[in-house]
């Protein structure tokens, strides 16, 4: 590794439990010429669906060679293997759930998944609830110093993928996806992105595009301030998927929208 390791942490512990500190001392307790930037501790509880959308859509941002730990492991102490995962400049250390499913189906010219058995590298704990503190921390911190991936255990092909749900175009140019994630906010993501929506027409045609969700039209924006009446509309978000919005309000809660939603969009 060159340079100051950078080492994120997204978890469903949530930011009122001490779950996350304690990780972190273990960390900084092995290397402490390390850096730790949280992600997110809000993922609900064993949502492993949330916390594959949000890594898969965080990781590219920071530097190259980041360690990234994801902890939303509803089958801790179980038989489910610790893995780490080895892309082209960027690692993953967490639970074989399926918590890294989009990183599985994005194009990378190494890809690597290691079953982490070096039990050496582990904490020493009676208990088999708390792997992030235990297994995870210690790897991630160990793997910062410099030890070769190869240390911790044995290459593997059968990792654990979730179904991701992905768009679909049919033969009547109809482009079919659905709602993937709810925000904090209340903000409805598709699994539709603005390349998605190229196969419809260029940008400066998709104003001629229909938006359908729950049989109800969400017209386009650019910007949420755009939808100032706090009716139902859809723009392109940071990450390059659509979503749905109310301003200052709660689209999901306001208009009834849940994760499985089917969305439409074709031409007028």
């Amino acid at each position: 590794m060159q340079g100051k390791p950078v080492i994120t942490l997204t978890t469903d512990f949530g930011c009122e439990d001490p779950f996350a500190g304690i990780m972190k001392g273990v960390i900084r307790g092995i290397n402490s010429d390390i850096e730790i930037i949280d992600i997110t501790h809000g993922i609900s509880p064993q949502d492993i669906q949330t916390a594959a959308y949000v890594i898969g859509t965080s990781f590219s941002y920071f530097p190259p060679n980041s360690i990234h730990v994801v902890v939303v492991d509803p089958g801790v102490g179980s038989e489910r293997r610790p893995i780490m995962v080895m892309t082209d400049h960027h690692y993953f250390i967490g639970p074989d759930n399926g918590v890294f499913s989009y990183i599985y189906r994005m194009r990378h010219e190494q890809l690597e998944v290691t079953h982490i058995t070096a039990e050496h590298y582990f904490l020493p704990s009676r208990g088999a609830t708390f792997h992030g503190r235990d297994v995870f921390a210690p790897v991630a911190a160990y793997f910062s110093k410099g030890i070769r991936p190869e240390k911790f255990g044995e290459l593997v092909t059968d990792q654990r993928s979730i179904p991701l749900p992905f768009p679909r175009l049919t033969e009547d140019g109809r482009l079919h996806g659905e709602v993937i994630h709810i925000d904090r906010f209340g903000n409805a993501i598709t699994n539709i992105s603005a390349s998605d929506m190229d196969r419809l027409g260029a940008p400066k045609d998709w104003a001629r595009l229909k938006v359908m969700v729950k049989g109800r039209e969400a017209p386009l924006r650019q910007f949420y301030s755009e939808g100032a009446d706090r009716g139902l509309y859809v723009l392109v978000n940071s990450a390059d998927y659509i979503e749905f919005f109310t301003y200052r309000g709660n689209a999901a809660s306001e208009y009834g929208i849940a994760i499985g939603d089917g969305v439409e969009v074709f031409p007028e």
